[in-house]
Order: C-alpha cells, then structure tokens, then sequence
C-alpha cells in the first residue's frame, strides 16, 4: 500500500506516493513540534534582556561613536524583520547618536542584491540605514592575528574599527563546521578569501571531528572561534528556527557563551539516530537553503549518514539559482573521474586552497559512495555536469533508484528536512 509523502521544495513541496511497508524510518527533529514559551519578537527581547556573561547592548553602546552590526546574506534564513529593528532599537537607547553599519557577511559568496536586501530587512531599513556588503577579494581588511594553526587573520576593516562591533545570526547544525552561528559571523562572515581558503583546508575537512553536530576538537570550528575572540566583537543574537523559519529560540551575549548555550538547546531537539537504507530521500527545508546545488551538499551529507554503501540518494532542491559557484561546477565538469578529483583536493596544502574544493571535497565523498538523483529546476546539463542523475519529479525519482538498485522493495528511509538533523 502507498502512501503520500512530503518534501519541502524552494516556497512550495514536492509530494510522492511510495510504498509505506519499505519505510524503514522517517527522521525528523522536534523543531516541528516544539512550542516555545513565548513568540517571535518577545523570545528575541527575552534574549536581548537576559544576555550570557555580558551586559545588555544599550549598556555597552553607550559612548561608541561607531556601532558594526554583522548579519547573514541571502543564502540565510535569517528573520532580519523581526531582529534587526531590536537591535538597533537596543543600540540606540544606549546611544542615540551612533554612527551604525549593517555588514553582510557574505563569506565567499556572491553580493546579495538589492532585491534580496529589501526581502530581508525590509523597506524601511534598506531606504534609513548604512548597509555594507561584504567582499572577500577587495576588503579593505585589517590582519588582526595568526591562529594556532597558522592561519593569518584577515576581517573587513568595517569590523575591525567599530568602537563597538557585534553580530545577529541563526543556529542550525553545519556539515563540517558543527554548527552554524556565533563565530561563524566573523570567519567565513566577514575574512577574506585568504584566510577562508586556509580555514577550509582540506586537511581540515578531512578531520573525522569536522562533522554536523561536533565543536569539541573540530579544527574549523577552534580557527573560527580564534579569529572572533581576536576581531574584539562584544556582543552578538542567534536564533533559532523552526521548519518554518520561525523564531522558536534566541540567545544573546557573549560569542562563545551564548553560542553554546544555543547549540544545546538546539542539539536536544536535533540528534537522531541513522537508520541504514538502500533509499534515502531528502531535502535541503526550501528556500532559501536550497537556491543552489553548492548549498544542496549540505542535505546530501545529512543523506549519506544514514544511507548504505552503493545505496541511492534522492535530493530534492529547486536550485533556482543553478550551480551556485563557478568553481565548484567547472571542477566536476572539467574531471569525470570523482576519485581523481578528491585526490587532487587531499594532495594540496593548506596554502594551495581553491575556491569551493571543501564543497568539492564533501561532495566527491558522498559521489563515491553513493549514486546520488537530483530532483530540481536546475538545466538537466548543470545536473548531469556535477556528476549526478537528473530528475524533475520525486515520483520519476523514486523509479530511477528502483531501476539503479534491481530491488522491486528497497529499504527507505525518509529525512524531510536534511538541514535540521544531527544523525550520529
């Protein structure tokens, strides 16, 4: 008997009928279910009110004439709309007169457009405040250290100078930093390409501690927190989100504090167990996580943890923006053999990094383990050039792996959202 199941798909769902007695499991967090105390607006002013091993923000503007805030670019969630007004709400009770920036911290990362700015922030704060977008090539950037694995800290001077710098983000598990938020507002957020590509080392990403839910011994998250603790920024606000990027959490204060203290409350909701399947199927939970195929990795390494050797994966992303990064496309399509790629990447030094080889890295794994089915918008050319199987239908999909396995009953497990879960 079949039964109809539901995947997020950019601003809508992709929906199939598949066989209910080969659904070994369906993994999903308790994000969904979670109800929290208080709403949206009065769960970040609870946060703001109570801060970690600081004192709140309007204490701490006070006689700054120069105030950097740090926030996420278009590839996050981030509900700017509701945050950004109380922060700078809290900075200017404090300080009236100050002279603020909004830095978005977009890493490596295409500039966020007009349009995306407006989507953000709204039209209020895009037409009444200083935005800046980040560049990781042209700075200017100020080098304020040298971390313990020799990396040369490199941060945007709008940073750096600020009298008082701090920073809004969200928290969610992260494929190879552990988690998303905190220090991750500075490094990738705001270095250069320079000390991005050291950090992104593939020595790094081959560290068995650099994995979804682990901070305790993960190199890339240790060079990260150095780079924030040395950038001086004083303050900083995550959220976290439910499935429907919601406000269902916040935590405010100190970087490395609050930061933990988020990653807790979000890891008691997140980690699951892997339950091994010839099928697993999963999405990278929509827009706007899921606009390219260089973010979709994400989901697919969520995937692969709970998906047999020779298995098959079924990624379902609209990838409305295409690849995602010229250099992670060009090195799939230039090399057909994934193995020889992956021991390109493995034989560099941490001073031979190339832009996007971590994704790349990540990805040739994934590829040699498993055959891999796209179900997106993306050109079936784009697809097919990154090595894996094209599909515009989770219906077609399911048929495919079918067809791939010669199993009439597969084992499935199904993992709805890919972003949400810790499987360990």
């Amino acid at each position: 008997m079949n039964k109809p199941y539901s995947f997020p798909y950019g601003k809508t769902t992709q929906t199939a009928s598949l066989p209910e007695t080969c659904i070994q499991a369906v993994i999903e967090s308790d994000l969904s279910s979670y109800r929290p105390p208080l709403g949206p607006e009065e769960t970040v002013k609870y946060a703001l009110a109570n801060p970690h091993d600081t004192t709140e923000l309007s204490v701490l503007a006070k006689g700054c004439k120069t105030v950097t805030v740090i926030t996420s670019d278009h590839t996050r969630p981030m509900p700017s709309q509701i945050t950004m007004p109380l922060l700078l709400q809290e900075i200017r009770k404090g300080n009236p007169d100050a002279q603020i920036t909004i830095l978005i911290a977009t890493g490596c990362h295409r500039k966020t457009t007009q349009k995306e700015l407006t989507e953000r922030f709204g039209e209020t704060i895009v037409k009444q405040e200083h935005i800046v977008v980040h560049n990781c090539d042209e700075g200017p950037f100020c080098q304020i250290g040298t971390s313990p694995s020799g990396n040369h800290i490199e941060l945007n001077q709008i940073a750096c100078e600020a009298d008082l710098l701090i920073a809004e983000g969200f928290i969610e598990p992260h494929f190879f930093a552990g988690f998303s938020g905190g220090r991750k507002s500075i490094l990738p957020g705001v270095a250069s390409r320079k000390t991005i590509m050291y950090n992104h080392a593939a020595c790094n990403i081959h560290d068995p501690h650099s994995i979804s839910g682990i901070l305790e011994g993960n190199p890339v998250h240790e060079d990260m927190l150095f780079a924030a603790k040395a950038s001086g920024i004083r303050f900083i606000l995550n959220v976290i989100l439910n499935q429907n990027k919601e406000i269902i959490g916040a935590v405010a204060g100190d970087i490395d504090t609050a930061h933990k203290t988020g990653v807790a409350f979000l890891s008691s909701m997140c980690r699951r167990k892997p339950v091994f399947s010839d099928i697993v199927i999963t999405s990278n939970g929509g827009y706007p996580l899921d606009q390219n195929i260089y973010q979709s990795v994400k989901g697919m390494t969520t995937a692969a943890a709970s998906c047999k050797k020779g298995g098959v994966i079924i990624m379902l992303s609209s990838c409305c923006d295409g690849h995602g990064g010229q250099d992670f496309f060009q090195t799939f399509a230039r090399e057909p053999d994934t193995k020889k790629i992956l021991d390109d990447i493995l034989s560099r030094a941490q001073t031979e990094t190339i832009p996007d080889q971590w994704q790349s890295q990540i990805f040739c794994q994934i590829l040699l383990d498993h055959t891999v089915i796209l179900v997106s918008d993306a050109p079936r050319e784009v697809v097919e050039a990154l090595h894996l199987i094209y599909s515009n239908s989770l219906s077609d999909a399911f048929c495919q792996a079918i067809e791939i396995l010669h199993k009439p009953e597969p084992s499935i497990t199904l993992i709805p959202d890919g972003v949400s879960v810790i499987l360990s």
